[in-house]
């Protein structure tokens, strides 16, 4: 590998010589079907000489994270003596960025254990339950066991057992939560999720009973607020920034498309794989996360030629297959914060002004524009995904011309 990087003799007998040159090689070649460019794996290989210099990887000793950040230590102090550099951060964080997924890479990173936290069994018992017993979706599981997570982290600062839990402790945690980070709406479902992890930790006999009988969140009304997305022609424009030659944009205009005209969640779009495109039948299918089954759609010609732009002139080569990657090595599936962040950064850009600036915007968007089309609730409803009409009420609020004709139909007949 060294000599596919390097073409000058001195230049490539030193990374030849250097120590760890097998394990340096190895992690190369692994970064190269990965789909690494030349220039970062340079780059890459240069970093890694170094760095092996100040962690000895030959007696296969594994390295804590903080023998890692000792090293990264030495090395940025190292540097600013020299007056190579004026501040050591950023030296310290390249040391530790090529140095982290080296020694995973041979296995020789002792990583803290994820499974130190003391009430780690306790959250996959609860974990456990909702799946084989309730039946919930994954979703709602991580959701779930997020909020009781930083409700235990809560009773750790504070050395209590959860055996001494009382309700007094819950209602000041959601207290302090509403009054600092969260929203009403983000209380509420944190009590609904503490409720029912009390639920099922007095059936266990963790705690004291009556607990979960006494959690009370903020009232949230149902149907209470009108979906929150931008106008159809602010949609529009916001697809049409995307059309450029520019790699991202190509691959951002299929995403904000599927978003927009199809109404798809982030995690439906972000889970699409190769074989969910039937080219012959012009058919899209969509895994439904919350119904657990799959969806077909007849795939738009806009759509379609958007999507296959990207595959055949963006896309990576990579044996993955979700659609949708990642444009630098190593190429993965982009996840739910990455295409918030996509959505969200190109509506401010353009200055569009919408309450909410994620992909869910653009999929209220989307029901908003079928509802002013003239589709019906229960059309809206199956272009959603919804599993019953209960779910769609809410659009009837934006069904301005409806409202109105209801408004205005003369009762005094029947009287």
């Amino acid at each position: 590998m060294f000599e596919k990087l390097f073409k000058y003799p001195r230049v490539l007998n030193r990374h030849r010589e250097g120590p760890a040159a097998e394990a340096r090689e190895l992690f190369l070649i692994h970064r190269c079907n990965q789909g690494a460019a030349r220039n970062t794996l340079t780059r890459t290989a240069s970093e890694l000489l170094l760095i092996a210099k100040y962690i000895d990887v030959t007696t296969d000793k594994p390295v804590s994270t903080d023998d890692l950040e000792v090293a990264a230590g030495r090395w940025s102090r190292y540097q600013q003596r020299r007056r190579n550099i004026h501040s050591s951060k950023w030296s310290r964080t390249l040391f530790l960025q090529i140095a982290t997924p080296w020694l995973r890479f041979l296995g020789l990173l002792r990583e803290p254990d994820r499974g130190s936290f003391p009430f780690v069994d306790l959250i996959n018992d609860f974990s456990d339950f909702m799946r084989d017993e309730r039946g919930l979706s994954e979703a709602t599981i991580r959701n779930r066991c997020w909020h009781v997570r930083k409700f235990l982290s809560g009773l750790l600062r504070e050395n209590c057992a959860l055996g001494e839990v009382t309700v007094r402790h819950v209602d000041e945690f959601l207290a302090s939560k509403g009054s600092k980070d969260w929203g009403r709406v983000s209380v509420a479902t944190s009590s609904r999720a503490l409720r029912s992890f009390f639920r099922h930790a007095e059936i266990r006999g963790w705690c004291v009973s009556g607990i979960a009988a006494s959690i009370e969140g903020p009232r949230v009304f149902k149907q209470e607020a009108l979906p929150i997305g931008p106008r159809w022609a602010a949609v529009q424009r916001l697809i049409g920034s995307a059309s450029s030659d520019r790699p991202r944009d190509i691959r951002d205009q299929a995403i904000l498309m599927l978003f927009a005209i199809y109404g798809f969640r982030s995690g439906e779009v972000a889970g699409l794989r190769l074989e969910h495109l039937n080219w012959e039948r012009e058919v899209i299918a969509v895994v439904r996360t919350k119904q657990r089954r799959a969806q077909q759609y007849p795939l738009v010609r806009s759509v379609g030629d958007s999507i296959l732009r990207y595959l055949q002139e963006v896309r990576p080569r990579s044996a993955r297959r979700e659609i949708f990657l990642t444009l630098k090595a190593p190429f993965r599936p982009l996840s739910g914060g990455a295409l918030y962040h996509l959505v969200s950064s190109r509506l401010s850009a353009l200055e569009i002004e919408s309450p909410c600036h994620g992909p869910h915007s653009l999929r209220h968007a989307c029901a908003g524009h079928l509802v002013e089309e003239g589709f019906s609730l229960k059309e809206v409803g199956d272009q959603l995904g919804h599993r019953s009409s209960f779910a769609t009420r809410t659009y009837a609020k934006v069904d301005l011309a409806g409202l109105r004709e209801v408004g205005n139909f003369d009762l005094g007949g029947l009287l």
